[in-house]
């Protein structure tokens, strides 16, 4: 049986800080708009900021579509899912908010990232829950996590800021969604706490 939960704290948050990888879900208003499915990995690229907000860092490497439906309607779905220990399925339904790289308040949230923190990182999504859920878990299969993929960490390592930036000019759908949305501002904002200096991820 489901349970609500009113904060994000004791077992709950333990759950969410242990799971290597969540998903992310996102729509446009428009009744023929693409939906948005992204799974997150990562090390160390989600935290829980308080009982009731969440934020992740927000990668180079693929398209905008999430920026993009925050910034028009700001409806964004999380999910975890135990793929060993008893069966769960956990749910944050919450109204979420790009913070983009000249915002005053990105030197403030880019220090909670740590080691996940890196010349790639495009913008810091802050979810406010509004519906915390979990579920049976019965269905997803048992899977053994072995380590974290070190290929994004990696290659854009070997970027500048300046060459990540006129990276993400030259890609599709990244200043726009797929629907035409306004999504990544460009040319790409300098940081307000400086070029990142490139951050180790070593194997789990």
């Amino acid at each position: 049986m489901g349970k609500h939960y009113e904060r994000i704290d004791g077992r709950i948050r333990t759950f969410i800080e242990e799971q290597p990888l969540f998903f992310t879900a996102t729509a446009p208003r428009a009744d023929d708009g693409h939906v948005n499915v992204s799974p997150k990995g990562r090390s160390g690229s989600l935290v829980v900021l308080d009982e009731s907000t969440l934020a992740y860092l927000d990668f180079g490497g693929s398209g905008a579509e999430t920026i993009a439906h925050l910034r028009e309607n700001g409806r964004i779905t999380l999910m975890w899912c135990a793929f060993d220990g008893p069966p769960k399925i956990l749910r944050v339904h919450g109204r979420g908010e790009p913070v983009f790289r000249d915002d005053p308040r990105w030197a403030e949230y880019i220090g909670r990232f740590a080691a996940a923190d890196g010349p790639s990182a495009r913008a810091i999504i802050l979810v406010g829950a509004v519906r915390i859920s979990d579920s049976c878990g019965f269905a997803v299969p048992f899977m053994e996590y072995r380590e974290e993929r070190t290929q994004h960490a990696e290659h854009f390592g070997r970027k500048t800021d300046e060459e990540f930036a006129a990276y993400c000019e030259k890609k599709e759908y990244v200043g726009v969604s797929l629907d035409g949305l306004p999504a990544l501002p460009l040319p790409l904002p300098a940081r307000t706490d400086g070029p990142a200096e490139v951050a180790s991820h070593p194997s789990a």
